[in-house]
């Protein structure tokens, strides 16, 4: 797995979960870092060049996710909302490094871009075929599905923020810290 930010350095990262602004309320990442099996950051670096030309650039929400947080998000969200998490029995892409949580932002201004919902915001307004909506949130969100799909990435049918790499099969599912990635990197 690779860092995102060493490949990129316009890739803004506004990782939650190191934050007690998430749905478990409190911090379960010691920093605010993101990776991802590299063929995936490399099609992620794309679509953020490509957003350049615009004038805008990926957010990062959240990238790999060690398996331990998959089983406390299981267990602190309510039965009726575990749609919109993984059921740590099976893992997730996340833990495989092969899924991403992103939107999109305003290169001049450092905002986010309107969407149909916020981020983790667990509703029908998540769904990536949402009817709601305003004109400009609707067509920022077909933007970033459109890009995303062109690179390899599909589209979760809960969460218009959330991409599988298509290759997420061939990755083990993974429960160690990011400083543990740092070590095997530099080996």
């Amino acid at each position: 797995m690779i860092e995102l930010t060493k490949l990129s350095n316009s890739i803004k990262l506004d990782i939650r979960y190191a934050t007690a602004d998430n749905f478990v309320g409190r911090p379960v990442y010691a920093e605010p870092r993101a990776f991802l099996q590299r063929p995936a950051a490399e099609a992620l670096v794309g679509v953020n060049e490509l957003l350049e030309n615009e004038g805008q650039g990926l957010v990062i929400f959240d990238g790999y996710r060690p398996w331990s947080i998959t089983k406390l998000f299981w267990e602190v969200v309510p039965e009726d909302k575990r749609i919109f998490v993984a059921d740590p029995r099976k893992g997730s892409k996340h833990n495989r490094g092969c899924a991403v949580d992103l939107s999109i932002y305003d290169l001049k201004t450092g905002e986010l871009v309107p969407m149909p919902s916020g981020y983790d915001e667990f509703t029908e307004r998540a769904s990536p075929n949402y009817a709601g909506g305003t004109t400009e949130e609707t067509a920022n969100r077909e933007k970033l599905r459109r890009m995303m799909e062109a690179a390899g990435f599909t589209v979760n049918p809960k969460e218009w923020w959330h991409f599988d790499y298509k290759d997420w099969e061939q990755y083990a599912i993974y429960d160690i810290s990011f400083d543990a990635i740092d070590k095997r990197n530099t080996r």
